[in-house]
């Protein structure tokens, strides 16, 4: 089949009922197979777990396809110059390149952000929720007092960044991930470019700055960073560096603030173990909280040529959607799919940090700081409970809550 083949599926991606709870909707996208064509989108999506979780790992597709193709061979328009700016920032990043440029990226990116720079922090992580749950007042918002800081506080801190800068890095950060938002606009797109070049002045100073004063921090370990297999070894660039410590500040908290809020919610109002994830096997507790309800819905992929999956046939530079939270609720894979059981086997099955070679170079991050965030906020507040109808934050590339006030 090719995509003019295949069932229609129509929703709005930005309908605020969809965003506020969009599993129906995949339900009803389920009811038409494995891959359908959704036309808001304007491409063909994939919502079986099998596939997947397949084409993720199929290196027939990827991120980019332009170094196989010109935009203009692929009968795409030309960018646009006032958008020159992200796509040029873009063009060196991590999560967009596809071999040979981002095997020696990942390469280099690994052997700075090393176990040891992931080990040991549970115990500080613990501290810092510890210090943000003393300032709690009997009625607080969660997402802005609690899940925000965290993983920003991390992150900024295994970076070398100021963690004073953070509200500006934030800002500048949602600013950035407007141009992912379905159904952008005119001004997103200014915002975004506008951050970007913002984001990327502060970030050259604070690789000239750490140049000058080396530290320890993950920031100094990527401006260090060498591949001693490659002839006369290879370092990332500065605008590589620029790019990939954005970046990880951007990756590094965005997904994770969301996860947090989304987990929170999910054991409140599903009467969930709220001490699961302080006891051995907490990970699982973590995993089963990703799968139900994951920060990230929605990869894409290009064909990198003639390609046929799940009986649709795509040529080179066609583009399909993976729908990940889909995925994560396919009752082949999961029975029940839509109850939570931290008990469940298999939970991390899911399919909410990637897999193949895009898999998410920080997920045992994120996961820590999942485990060690809610160990500590269900240990001090184990009464807790929603103080009012939780808000969803308004986007559905990253669906979490704008607002989720707690009381105990």
């Amino acid at each position: 089949m090719r995509p003019d083949d295949l069932p229609r599926f129509r929703q709005s991606p930005t309908d605020p009922a969809f965003m506020a709870d969009p599993y129906p909707a995949y339900e009803r996208l389920r009811a038409l197979g494995p891959v359908a064509f959704w036309e808001e989108l304007g491409k063909p999506v994939l919502c079986g777990h099998a596939e997947v979780s397949a084409a993720l790992r199929d290196r027939r597709f990827g991120r980019e396809v332009t170094h196989l193709a010109s935009r203009e061979a692929l009968g795409w328009d030309p960018i646009p110059e006032r958008l020159a700016p992200f796509y040029a920032f873009e063009a060196h990043s991590l999560l967009e390149r596809e071999p040979p440029v981002h095997t020696r990226l990942r390469k280099l990116v690994n052997r700075a952000f090393t176990s040891r720079a992931v080990a040991g922090l549970g115990p500080w992580i613990e501290g810092l929720a510890e210090s943000l749950i003393d300032e709690f007042e009997p009625e607080t918002e969660l997402m802005e007092r609690f899940a925000t800081p965290i993983p920003l506080t991390v992150i900024a801190d295994l970076l070398g960044a100021p963690v004073e800068a953070g509200p500006q890095m934030l800002e500048w950060s949602h600013d950035m991930v407007g141009m992912y938002q379905a159904g952008r606009d005119r001004a997103a797109e200014d915002r975004a470019v506008a951050a970007t070049e913002a984001f990327s002045a502060f970030m050259r100073e604070l690789i000239a700055q750490r140049r000058r004063r080396p530290g320890e921090a993950l920031i100094d370990a990527l401006i260090a960073a060498e591949d001693p297999s490659a002839e006369g070894g290879a370092r990332l660039s500065e605008p590589e560096l620029v790019t990939t410590c954005i970046l990880l500040l951007n990756a590094g908290h965005e997904a994770t603030v969301h996860a947090i809020g989304n987990a929170v919610r999910l054991v409140v109002e599903g009467g969930l173990d709220r001490a699961a994830f302080g006891r051995a096997g907490g990970e699982r507790a973590v995993d089963e909280c990703l799968r139900l309800d994951p920060p990230l819905h929605l990869f894409s992929r290009y064909a990198l040529g003639e390609v046929e999956v799940a009986g649709l046939r795509l040529k080179l530079g066609e583009e399909v959607g993976l729908l990940l939270a889909a995925a994560n609720r396919d009752p082949d894979v999961f029975a029940d799919p839509a109850r939570a059981d931290f008990a469940r086997e298999g939970a991390d099955r899911h399919v909410s940090l990637g897999a193949g070679l895009h898999f998410c170079v920080g997920a045992p991050l994120a996961r820590l700081e999942m485990r060690a965030a809610l160990a500590v906020l269900f240990r001090r507040w184990p009464e807790l409970r929603l103080a009012g109808p939780p808000r969803r934050s308004g986007r559905w590339h990253f669906h979490g809550h704008e607002a989720l006030r707690i009381a105990s």
